[in-house]
């Protein structure tokens, strides 16, 4: 059970690095020392995965690798394997506040290779554990990263047959003919992990706990869907036979078409929930709590048959349920996680959270829907949930009293006491914070007071999203001792 206390979310990506995308360096230093100076006991982020079309964290090429954009570079030079002037004056992106995927991209993989050309020159003897380590997974993501390179990035159901179709006389060949380009995806593994697990130390050592996060789905081109084909539903070219998504609901007359395929879960059953439980392994050493998107999805999942263009013409069909976390228990033992809940929750779905005995999720902007009593309420709460202002598919609190209707805004201002003079996101945190919830996680946008210009996501859209970033002086003594007084004041 976690203990009354709270955090902020903000995503790497956000962080206010020198070059042009948030990384594991220097300030993401500062921004735990920012949480500790705020008396923050959490930092939530989203998924660490390598994202590719869409740049979406949700949709990575892998369950288990890690972003290379993360890669900090001043550390590589630090570590005498990148001469900075090969990288201080690189065009990595023109506009602070936000990501040019596209420059990191073409310019920072070039250094990152100039990097892994130095670090082959010198050697390090710890990258061959590191490959032992993680062999479950490690090969096959960097065979499949360098085969995606050499076919234009073609998704791999694209791919020639032979290799498309994992042929044994195949896989023999492209080892042989890429063994340097897997050498550098297995180099950019070994340095973001590296990277990675020194910032988690220096927070754990600083109080400061990490609330990591678990995509529900894998994506369609991965090396997941590559490489472990059986764990999901393909047909024999290696197409998705079914997909995810979300019904139509009152936010969405076609709901959502997620696209992901779905797993196949007979086999999953048949060998133990072996490929979910190994990830949730990985992410167990990742973070200190998981957050596990769309959990009800475990319960019962909207399938759709691939190749429609909306959601309308799925089906609810039923999960694997406590089965799954049974096994996960009993192999894992108690992994700390949070289940995302939200959505339309049947008594089936609320009833196998309860049973798995993880905190549920209370979003307040989903609270002051005047059609409806609503759940999310902080009068309906119990202490056993985690409770948000708005998380990363939201607008920052600004934005939704901007975009809500009259009578939801007057709602919430009744509610909430809300006023000018003490700043209507405050008082929106005033509510989360004094909540019964057990803990508290508010958007840096949130505390900042900024609107619908450093939102995130906005589901259902490409382009656009995952690129806003917090500038420095935004993250000041001033803002800390205001969070802190406030977070002091409800006992967190």
């Amino acid at each position: 059970m976690i203990k009354r206390s709270s955090g902020i979310l903000m995503h790497i990506t956000s962080l206010p690095e020198s070059y042009g995308i948030g990384t594991f360096g220097k300030e993401a230093y500062n921004f735990v020392d920012f949480l500790i100076k705020a008396g923050q006991k959490y930092w939530q982020i989203l998924p660490l995965g390598p994202t590719g079309e869409g740049d979406s964290p949700y949709q990575p090429f892998s369950s288990f690798a890690g972003n290379p954009y993360f890669i900090d570079l001043d550390i590589l030079n630090l570590d005498g394997i990148l001469n900075k002037s090969v990288y201080e004056n690189i065009d990595f992106g023109s506009d602070p506040e936000k990501v040019d995927y596209d420059k990191i991209f073409k310019n920072k993989m070039k250094v990152l290779k100039i990097a892994y050309e130095n670090f082959i020159e010198k050697y390090n003897p710890h990258i061959d554990k590191f490959r032992e380590e993680n062999k479950l997974w490690l090969e096959d993501y960097a065979l499949y990263m360098a085969l995606k390179l050499k076919f234009d990035l073609k998704p791999w159901q694209e791919w020639e047959t032979d290799i498309k179709l994992r042929k044994k006389s195949a896989l023999t060949h492209y080892k042989s003919e890429l063994k340097h380009d897997i050498g550098f995806w297995i180099f950019l593994q070994y340095e973001f992990f590296k990277q990675w697990t020194a910032l988690k130390s220096y927070a754990n050592r600083n109080g400061i706990k990490v609330i990591g996060d678990i995509p529900i789905y894998a994506a369609a081109d991965s090396a997941d869907t590559w490489s472990n084909s059986e764990v999901f539903l393909l047909d024999e070219n290696k197409n998705p036979i079914m997909v995810s998504g979300c019904p139509p609901d009152a936010f969405s007359k076609t709901g959502q078409l997620w696209g992901n395929p779905i797993y196949n879960w007979s086999y999953l059953e048949n060998s133990g929930y072996k490929w979910w439980i190994e990830r949730i392994r990985k992410n167990a050493s990742l973070y200190d709590v998981t957050r596990i998107d769309h959990f009800r999805g475990f319960e019962s999942f909207w399938e759709i048959p691939f190749g429609e263009d909306t959601a309308v013409n799925g089906k609810w069909v039923r999960g694997p349920g406590i089965k799954l976390f049974d096994k996960v228990k009993d192999e894992l033992g108690n992994v700390s996680i949070i289940a995302e809940d939200l959505g339309y929750l049947t008594e089936d779905v609320i009833n196998f959270r309860i049973a798995a005995g993880y905190p549920g999720m209370k979003v307040l902007e989903f609270a002051f829907d005047t059609r409806e009593e609503s759940d999310y309420l902080p009068h309906n709460y119990d202490k056993n949930c985690v409770v948000y202002i708005g998380t990363h598919d939201n607008a920052p609190v600004m934005g939704w009293l901007q975009d809500a209707s009259e009578k939801d805004v007057n709602f919430s201002k009744k509610y909430l006491k809300l006023s000018k003079e003490e700043g209507y996101n405050w008082g929106f945190i005033r509510g989360a914070l004094s909540s019964v919830s057990n803990l508290s996680i508010i958007q840096i946008q949130d505390y900042l007071g900024f609107g619908n210009e450093a939102r995130m996501n906005i589901p259902s859209t490409i382009g656009g999203n995952w690129q806003w970033r917090v500038k420095k002086e935004d993250i000041n003594a001033k803002l800390a001792e205001k969070i802190k007084d406030i977070t002091k004041l409800y006992g967190r």
